[in-house]
């Protein structure tokens, strides 16, 4: 039996109330949040966060033999964005590591994709939506990532969900486009398209209904995604599916997050979903694809270890306006009087990436002392070559001091510094991130983050910050 056998997701912290933009521009905001990437975020980042929630369980990460990353605000052009996310992630050296990116519908591409492999696929659906201030784009959009594995029992993993049947509808539809270097979408009058997705929509939901001999009565789960709103919101009302399994599409309290919204929308079904019940996922852009799937008995024990809804729950209060106008690039504000940052450097960052981007760091075989960062003398007995890698990014830890400095550079002053000492042994100094200042205390306890430091000369600075472990969150979770 094919189909899904691991997932997970990632919600920013950091929420905009719609409220706050209609104060500043005037008209109409609307209800609700959305979900905005940090300061520190990109789709990058956001990819390895999801997919480390999909990979914690133990076994899995050697199993997989693909990743695709999907995304229509790629971090690079030219450079595989896929290949950080395999780095940070400690995949092995012969697993394919690939973008599918540019455009929205590339998620529905990466789902379909790995659905079909015969090998155990990860792909990682990520985006960061972005508008003109006051625009539609800008309050219906929101940031974040979800991702998926799919395998088999073959692959010594059981299947949570069953890939029943799954088909696509292709269309060539000039309802949104963006030049490249161009910061936001342009966009047809929404009536356009409304009815064309609708139909579409249609035909993909027949073919597949009909290739696992099921009606639309038997959909338990039904979930809709795209970013023509009227296009879904119809496509909900008119499939013919039962009332009651129409899935809440999450929109008035993280946004449509694009490229990644299907897989959110999915997440979110499964952390509640019932062995035997049948998921319906239809998705709209440049055509409409539907995936089938049923939730096996495997899929209680191995939901993902955080749900959608926790991370929807714990999401910052509203952020001021000001700031995410700057942290996006639509506001300038005069930065530090210091001295520009540096960028990476490609030869030292080479030599490093284990440290650099899967935050792995050494244990002494002679008198088990733990190095953060990684090195050849031990410290403690002074042993040499004497050392065994120990990953580190999902270990927890506890502050034992910290700095609040006002003056260093940074998009999200004042910068927080914290000294983490890590169960198990190891101490290191980091930048404290999602956090206020009254985060950043002796005894608190601080998980590891994939982040982006710095960018620089138009190089990304990619490594791990602290951040806090929320309240309601257990031990255990990465």
């Amino acid at each position: 039996m094919a189909g899904l056998i691991a997932y997970g997701a990632y919600v920013p912290y950091h929420r905009l109330a719609r409220t706050d933009v209609a104060a500043a521009l005037g008209g109409k905001g609307g209800k609700g949040t959305r979900a905005v990437a940090g300061y520190d975020e990109d789709t990058t980042s956001m990819a390895v966060e999801a997919a480390r929630g999909a990979l914690a369980r133990d076994g899995l990460r050697a199993r997989v033999s693909q990743l695709f990353l999907a995304t229509a605000a790629p971090a690079y052009l030219d450079k595989t964005n896929a290949a950080a996310v395999h780095a940070a992630l400690g995949l092995d050296p012969h697993v394919l590591a690939a973008d599918m990116a540019g455009s929205v519908r590339s998620g529905l591409g990466a789902l379909v994709t790995a659905a079909r492999s015969p090998v155990p696929t990860l792909t990682v659906l990520s985006d960061l939506r972005i508008g003109l201030p006051g625009g539609t784009d800008e309050v219906a959009g929101g940031d974040g990532a979800a991702a998926f594995v799919f395998g088999g029992h073959r692959n010594g993993a059981p299947v949570i969900a069953e890939l029943l049947a799954h088909d696509t509808v292709s269309d060539e539809l000039l309802d949104r486009w963006r030049l490249p270097g161009a910061p936001v979408s342009r966009v047809w009058e929404e009536r356009f398209a409304e009815e064309i997705y609708v139909s579409l929509a249609d035909k993909a939901l027949t073919a597949a209904l009909d290739h696992a001999a099921l009606d639309v009565g038997s959909i338990d789960h039904f979930v809709v995604a795209g970013l023509h709103t009227r296009a879904c919101a119809t496509v909900r009302r008119t499939a013919g599916v039962r009332p009651e399994a129409v899935t809440p599409d999450l929109t008035g309290a993280i946004g449509n997050a694009g490229t990644a919204q299907p897989g959110l929308l999915l997440a979110d079904v499964l952390d509640r979903a019932r062995p035997g019940e049948t998921i319906a996922l239809v998705v709209l852009g440049d055509g409409a694809g539907v995936l089938l799937l049923r939730a096996t008995d495997a899929l209680p024990a191995h939901r993902a270890a955080r749900p959608v809804a926790t991370q929807i729950a714990a999401g910052s209060t509203p952020m001021p306006y000001a700031t995410y106008l700057s942290w996006r690039g639509l506001l300038d504000r005069e930065p530090p009087r210091r001295p520009d940052p540096e960028p990476p450097y490609a030869p030292p960052a080479h030599r490093r990436t284990g440290w650099k981007y899967g935050f792995v760091a050494s244990r002494c075989e002679k008198c088990a002392t733990r190095h953060l960062p990684p090195d050849r003398v031990c410290t403690s007995c002074r042993s040499v070559d004497a050392m065994t890698d120990e990953p580190m990014a999902d270990v927890r830890g506890t502050v034992a001091t910290f700095t609040v400095d006002r003056l260093a550079a940074t998009p999200s002053p004042p910068m927080l510094v914290v000294v983490v000492d890590y169960d198990g042994g190891g101490r290191f100094r980091c930048q404290l991130t999602d956090a206020t200042e009254a985060d950043a205390a002796i005894g608190a306890r601080v998980e590891m983050t994939f982040r982006r430091t710095v960018t620089a000369s138009g190089v990304h600075n990619y490594f791990w910050k602290a951040r806090p472990v929320r309240t309601g969150e257990t031990e255990g979770t990465h």
